[in-house]
């Protein structure tokens, strides 16, 4: 794996880190190690910081379109080490092998469609007299602190950098300790599309990434992970007057109405739950099911979870992998059985497998009430936890009743269903009649407790950036 003294990217060039301890990878299928990596420190952080700031300047010069084909290249270099990437994604952090590919195939698509958007973000004029015009213009914010989860690290990685530097930013990343040597390799695709500095990286645990979030030379900080951590990056910003832009944890209810093919919600509702082995940001984590079609629709549940095969991420047969490691196994495991012996009735799963590994089974939990944490906290786990409703109005209100604000989805025949759902409930991404998809470019922005401002589409150029406002006038 990476040797030692290539941790820390600054100025162009990789060097060994000032920290004295060092971290372990292990693949979640075998718990064998992938390799070793700094934890970092905060002399490392201070470098990859003065770095960024020293770069910023002249690429904020930089024409839009030439810093457009360079992302351009990036795309290109990214898509030459496809496999290579995808492998490091499975071997660190568990996802089947096909979903890898996925995930790097959307990142380079991110990338060509922020080196497209680019040179065409503009402001606009005002005409406040004949001989008087205002103009607001966008400009970078300076240096942007990248801080990336490990559920999705290439994807997530070239959106935020691609939005960032293409706006003329510089770029501090601090990738996942749990995906370590996917976040070095894609950094060193990256920057080498970029002058010296306009993209650096530090490595580590959580506690570089708190020193990045408070530094004083950062203008945003843009991360997307836990609650708790984003929590505690808003906290550091208002004292240090960096800008945030948070996408934290949810809660995300799907809502199955009356009169839908009971078939089709199972395999959405499984696909919501399951993918990723429950993994995602927008993963299903509640279900409510209108009591004319539940019976039906949670046998339907329970075979297709059962239908996954569970298994190492690098084999192609693989439909369910581990979990990242068994820590979050335990937090998954924990939620289970205190639903249970809240009086949960168990369908399928629900135990911790014997043998190496941080495997857990699909699980579909019926009878779930709103005290237990399968229901109010995230599990982050493939969990099914379903609650039979006597009507749209209970699913909805019950729907409504949670701290988060990330997405829902609703799958109902009924038009006017629709439209008072996607009215009400209190969520930034509003889905009908599909758990996951959506239009490319589409924006996502979430609120409450889930974060704030947009991570994805055209609007994330406008977080990348500030409005200034110039008055012209002639002499008189």
């Amino acid at each position: 794996m990476r040797d030692r003294d290539r941790w820390v990217l600054t100025d162009g060039a990789w060097t060994a880190s000032a920290s004295e301890r060092d971290r372990t990878v292990a693949d979640p299928a075998t718990g064998e190690p992938v390799g070793d990596f700094p934890a970092g420190c905060a002399e490392d952080v201070e470098r990859a910081v003065h770095s960024a700031r020293r770069a910023q300047p002249a690429w904020a010069r930089t024409a839009p379109a030439d810093r457009a084909a360079c992302l351009h290249r990036m795309a290109g270099r990214i898509e030459a080490r496809a496999d290579e990437l995808a492998a490091l994604v499975t071997r660190e952090m568990g996802k089947p092998i096909g979903d890898s590919r996925g995930g790097v195939a959307a990142a380079i698509g991110t990338l060509r469609q922020y080196a497209e958007l680019g040179p065409l973000h503009r402001g606009r004029s005002l005409q406040g007299g004949w001989d008087a015009t205002d103009l607001m213009v966008h400009e970078p914010l300076g240096v942007v602190a990248v801080i990336t989860p490990w559920n999705d690290p290439v994807a997530i990685a070239c959106g935020l950098v691609g939005a960032a530097v293409v706006t003329g930013n510089a770029v501090v990343h601090k990738p996942s300790e749990r995906t370590p040597h996917t976040g070095a390799l894609l950094a060193e695709l990256m920057a080498a599309e970029l002058p010296p500095g306009v993209l650096t990286m530090v490595p580590g645990d959580r506690h570089p990434g708190e020193t990045l979030a408070a530094h004083p030379g950062i203008d945003l900080v843009a991360h997307v992970g836990s609650t708790a951590a984003g929590r505690a990056i808003a906290a550091v910003a208002a004292r240090t007057g960096a800008r945030t832009l948070l996408e934290n944890g949810g809660k995300d209810p799907l809502i199955v109405d009356a009169g839908v093919d009971v078939k089709w919600a199972a395999g959405q509702a499984a696909t919501g739950c399951f993918a990723n082995a429950g993994q995602i940001c927008t993963s299903v984590e509640r279900v409510y099911v209108h009591r004319d079609v539940a019976e039906e629709f949670l046998a339907a549940l329970v075979q297709r979870a059962e239908e996954l095969r569970m298994g190492p991420g690098m084999n192609e047969e693989t439909t369910l992998g581990p979990l990242v490691d068994r820590a979050q196994r335990d937090v998954v495991d924990r939620h289970v059985r205190g639903a249970i012996e809240a009086g949960a009735r168990l369908l399928t799963g629900g135990y911790v497998p014997e043998g190496p590994g941080a495997f857990y089974p699909p699980t579909v939990l019926a009878d779930c009430t709103e005290n237990m944490d399968v229901i109010r906290e995230e599990t982050f786990g493939p969990v099914a936890a379903v609650r039979v409703v006597s009507s749209f109005d209970e699913a909805l209100e019950l729907a409504r009743e949670s701290r988060y604000g990330l997405a829902a989805t609703v799958l109902t025949p009924s038009m006017a269903n629709a439209q008072r759902a996607w009215r009400e409930l209190p969520v930034g991404t509003v889905k009908i009649n599909a758990v996951f998809g959506g239009a490319p470019g589409g924006a996502a922005q979430p609120v409450r407790a889930s974060g704030h401002g947009f991570g994805y589409g055209p609007e994330l150029l406008d977080e990348m950036t500030h409005t200034k406002v110039v008055h012209l006038s002639p002499l008189p």
